[in-house]
């Protein structure tokens, strides 16, 4: 609050017992000076602050008016309750420039601690147990267990997420969101660390954050370096012997050197120097200490949201080839490499950046080749160093390598350990053979010739196999490698998740599997509702939400491109009368969380149009009109389950549980579209394709055989070879059949889990066909809709 109305040019008089506060036994102090999460602070002008409560009013949004601003640069902080008993009536009465003004400059006297360490012998390492050893590492190895409880598709403005390729492997450098959903410009985010450096060398940690951040976000399409713009995350013990030294030296390089030689700026950042803890145990003194971390956040415009690149290798071109650009210049420096970590090891010289003026040229070089359709693949070298990034590309395009390391291994510094597991700057690059000349040639003509080698091609089967000088020096099966990769997510997800789910997603890695694919009985260029569209006229719609549900924007986009009036309604409209539905042709409850879920799968939802006896009226009438239609989807088609009471036909549909593997999911699957009497499906039967899910309480639930026998169903979950599905994670709730989707007897009703409104783009798949330019499969419903009104 005080910083609010400061930067404002004001002071401030509050009333500290307006707070919102379940516990009143607080002192003054404790409730001025909590860190409660979650609150939000705005100044608003007294005339508007009716129009600020009606707002609050419809959303449901818990608001206090804490005070007024002054003239007088003082913060006064007025409490009533002692006041009234005759105490403090100002805990806080002071100058807002005492608080907020410019502070006396500290004075710390630091020293240096030279710490020595032992340089990492690779002399007795084996190259199949390092491989192995370094893939399980939790740094390099497969996150799955934590991206797959989160909603990645929610905007609908999401076009590249975690999970890459038809195989959906967790290998994205960059995430992608576009700015609006009819354009293909947008904007980009990645992250780079590395904290393991920071013990050998501070400054050379936070170059190679920033590198790492840059050598990730530059997958996708960016005009220029400068655009793009850095956050800085910093964590240190302050007052440990010898880190407040290396944390001055590591901010002086990052804001004085590496930040100005690459034109970067650095808005905004977050700063925790209490990364040590200390106890006693036992009368002895211990503590913990953690190294000194900078977690860089790189953000950018995104010029084509269509030129992001992925790690998937792509065995679909033919005469393809694999280039190194090593930005370490052969130096192949181990400290503080995973590969050290698994000997138990520091080492004691990192990879460093030792040229920014090398890497803005990569930089430079790597757009104009993207731009002119000449990269296939990227992915950067990181944690895990060479090894790991082919063999998460190979993961990612289910093939296998044939790998050549002859031209790198021709000087002092060079042996295979090295060459495949240290972590400097750099990349590997799929090319189309023919190609060559000419990105040598761009490289050459940036000054980047000597960073450039040739790595070898794809493997006809499923084997990696690494060679020198035509002798081989390594060889695993790509399913033995991405099982190794997976084991420690596997063996996270078994501990928190139904086992029985995460054996089933384990098991899969080693399953013949085509992947994702699509086969439609429609065109998915032909637009149905062009006709109607051309008339100039709109039917209405009603995107319903209720608090908690958080994905109505996109569906109101998806309608409003099939050529509806999408109209933003709360709940609230319809039970304080604001709002009836006599005006609107269709009707769609969007997805989200209503009331958190704490009520359960969209049941307090329901129950606030069940009980209330406006909201009770207003919708069965709708519900009863045979010139209407309505589609539930997510946290709706939960909440249209529980009143199915008042939708003609849909005694039958069943009620919705939590998923079998007992998460949340957020998973890209295939699904078939069934014969269903649905409106919005007409046309699309027989065709399946993927569709974003994200839901914690999919499965479908039925009293009785029966009941399933009888249920009008539209839309399953299949497997890649689209035969229906009960296993996991192909069908990520479990539901008995596959059965995802159901309508009503007359058609006019429709509910499903799945997100067709996230997905009614090509750009917004995690994975597409080539040949799909700007529609996806699911625009064809949301046009259907608009053709059945006429």
């Amino acid at each position: 609050m005080p910083e609010l109305v400061y930067d404002g040019g004001r002071g401030a008089e509050f009333e500290l017992r307006e707070v919102h506060n379940d516990e009143p036994g607080m002192t003054p102090m404790q409730i001025w000076s909590n860190e409660s999460q979650e609150r939000y602070v705005l100044a608003i002008s007294p005339e508007r602050i009716e129009d600020f409560k009606t707002l609050c009013k419809r959303e449901r949004c818990p608001y206090a008016i804490l005070g007024e601003t002054t003239e007088a640069k003082t913060l006064k902080v007025h409490d009533r309750y002692f006041a009234e008993k005759g105490g403090t009536r100002y805990p806080v009465d002071m100058p807002l420039d005492v608080l907020l003004g410019k502070p006396p400059k500290m004075l710390r006297d630091v020293k240096h601690v030279e710490v020595k360490h032992a340089a990492l012998d690779t002399q007795n390492i084996d190259l199949t147990e390092a491989a192995f050893n370094v893939l399980r590492l939790p740094s390099v190895a497969n996150k799955s267990f934590l991206i797959t409880i989160g909603d990645r598709t929610v905007t609908g403005m999401v076009t590249r997420d975690q999970m890459v390729g038809p195989w959906q492997v967790p290998v994205a450098d960059v995430a992608v969101t576009t700015s609006s959903y009819d354009g293909y410009c947008g904007e980009a985010m990645a992250i780079g660390e590395r904290t393991p450096v920071a013990l050998l060398d501070g400054p050379a940690s936070a170059r190679m954050a920033i590198a790492e951040s840059l050598t990730n976000i530059m997958a996708s399409s960016i005009a220029k370096l400068s655009d793009i713009k850095l956050s800085a995350n910093w964590m240190a013990p302050a007052g440990h012997p010898g880190e407040d030294a290396i944390l001055y030296d590591t901010v002086k390089t990052v804001g004085m050197e590496i930040c100005p030689q690459l034109d970067l700026t650095i808005p905004v950042g977050k700063d925790s120097m209490s990364m040590k803890t200390v106890w006693q145990d036992e009368g002895e003194s211990k503590s913990v200490t953690a190294p000194l971390s900078l977690i860089i956040t790189a953000f950018a415009p995104v010029t084509d949201v269509r030129k992001t690149l992925t790690p998937q290798i792509r065995t679909d071109i033919e005469d393809t080839g694999f280039l190194l650009i090593d930005l370490g210049n052969g130096k192949n420096r181990l400290g503080g490499s995973a590969l050290a970590q698994t000997c138990k090891q520091v080492g004691n010289v990192p990879p460093d950046v030792d040229d920014a003026e090398q890497l803005k040229a990569f930089f430079n070089v790597f757009q104009q080749l993207n731009k002119n359709g000449k990269i296939i693949a990227w992915h950067d070298r990181s944690d895990g160093g060479l090894f790991a990034c082919l063999a998460e590309m190979a993961f990612a395009g289910h093939c296998g390598l044939d790998v050549q390391l002859d031209s790198m291994l021709r000087d002092q510094n060079s042996d295979v350990v090295s060459v495949l597991f240290n972590e400097e700057v750099g990349g590997v690059i799929q090319i189309r053979c023919s190609d060559l000349d000419e990105i040598e040639t761009a490289f050459d003509e940036a000054g980047l010739s000597e960073c450039l080698h040739e790595l070898g091609k794809i493997h006809q089967d499923d084997q990696i196999t690494i060679q020198n000088n035509g002798i081989p020096v390594f060889s695993a099966t790509r399913e033995s490698l991405q099982q190794a990769w997976s084991e420690t997510s596997y063996h996270i997800q078994r501990l928190r998740d139904n086992p029985e789910c995460a054996q089933q997603e384990f098991d899969a890695i080693t399953q013949q599997d085509k992947g994702l694919n699509v086969n439609l009985s429609f065109d998915i260029n032909e637009d149905v509702a062009a006709p109607y569209i051309k008339t100039g006229v709109k039917p209405k719609i009603a995107v319903l939400r209720e608090q908690g549900v958080n994905g109505q924007i996109e569906m109101a986009a998806a309608f409003d491109r099939a050529g509806f009036d999408a109209i933003d309604v709360h709940m609230s409209d319809v039970i304080s009368g604001a709002v009836s539905f006599e005006d609107f042709k269709g009707l769609v409850a969007c997805g989200g969380f209503s009331y958190g879920d704490v009520l359960g799968a969209g049941e307090g939802w329901a129950k606030s149009i069940l009980f209330n006896s406006r909201a009770r009226d207003v919708f069965e009438n709708y519900f009863n009109r045979d010139d209407t239609f309505s589609l539930g989807v997510c946290n709706g088609c939960q909440m249209m389950a529980n009143i199915k009471t008042l939708i003609p036909g849909a005694e039958h549909w069943p009620h919705f549980v939590r998923n079998n593997s007992e998460q949340f999911e957020g998973r890209f699957s295939m699904v078939e579209v069934m014969e269903s009497p649905s409106i919005l499906m007409q046309g699309m039967a027989g065709s399946y394709m993927p569709i974003a899910v994200a839901h914690g309480e999919g499965r479908a639930e039925y009293r009785s055989a029966e009941q399933r026998q009888q249920v009008q169903s539209l839309l399953r979950f299949v497997d890649h070879d689209a035969k229906a599905t009960e296993v996991y994670p192909l069908n990520p709730n479990r539901s008995p059949e596959g059965l995802t989707g159901f309508c009503s007897d007359d058609g006019r009703a429709t509910i499903m889990m799945p997100h067709p409104e996230r997905v009614f783009r090509a750009v917004q798949h995690s994975w597409h066909p080539d040949d799909w330019t700007e529609d996806s499969p699911w625009m064809r419903m949301f046009r259907n809709a608009r053709c059945w009104v006429d």
